[in-house]
């Protein structure tokens, strides 16, 4: 692992131990012993607009008539994350126009390839190619998530397929604001109280634990109907 990647690693460490959130951090509807835990409830007040998306929060969907802002705190190796990619890719699609659909990176710790994989799709993006990076990395994510070892190479790889530039994309990808982006990311997510991932806002409403499309399309619905 690069040295840069290594530091940022150890940095959303402290900040999640420096906040006594660490032992909150799991999957989604499992608690770090295993035992079942209870989901999200709907309904409380929304999450500040102005910590949920950023001026450069990168967007998967923009539109200038959408009415209704979908934001995801996302963790690339996060298999639940892999398990939520296919029901917002149909959102996406029932939705096209209707929506904006936004991406934050949370890299969880513990992911030895999750805060490099954010690098990887933050490098892609300045290039125009954050979708087909973000695709990428759930659809092979069985190829190199859980590995204890660096990935970077792979997600280098994808660069390639993508003709990207290959200089550019490796410089941005190890570069420290690259680095500090992911982490803003990250911040944000613990300052709004994110402790797994997947975690989902409609309008800044949090939605229940791993929403299905049912549950994600009554609330877009409702916000539409506003």
């Amino acid at each position: 692992m690069s040295k840069n990647l290594a530091i940022t690693l150890g940095l959303i460490l402290v900040a999640v131990v420096g906040l006594g959130l660490l032992a909150g951090l799991g999957q989604p509807g499992q608690s770090p012993d295993g035992t079942e835990q209870a989901t999200t409830p709907e309904g409380g007040p929304a999450a500040p607009e102005e910590t949920l998306v950023r001026e450069d929060s990168r967007y998967l969907d923009q539109h200038d008539d959408a009415t209704v802002t979908v934001v995801e705190f996302l963790d690339f190796e996060c298999e639940a994350c892999r398990a939520q990619y296919p029901v917002i890719e149909r959102i996406r699609e029932e939705y096209e126009r209707q929506i904006d659909v936004v991406v934050r990176y949370f890299p969880m710790p513990g992911h030895t390839n999750s805060a490099p994989a954010a690098a990887a799709v933050e490098a892609a993006a300045q290039q125009g190619a954050l979708e087909e990076m973000y695709q990428r990395m759930f659809e092979t994510q069985a190829e190199w998530g859980e590995s204890q070892e660096d990935r970077s190479d792979v997600f280098v790889g994808f660069a390639e397929d993508l003709g990207l530039d290959m200089d550019e994309f490796t410089e941005t990808m190890e570069s420290e604001e690259t680095l500090e982006r992911v982490q803003a990311d990250f911040d944000d997510g613990v300052e709004l109280g994110v402790q797994g991932t997947p975690t989902i806002y409609v309008d800044g409403q949090q939605t229940t634990t791993m929403p299905d499309y049912e549950t994600l399309s009554t609330m877009i619905d409702e916000g539409l109907e506003e």
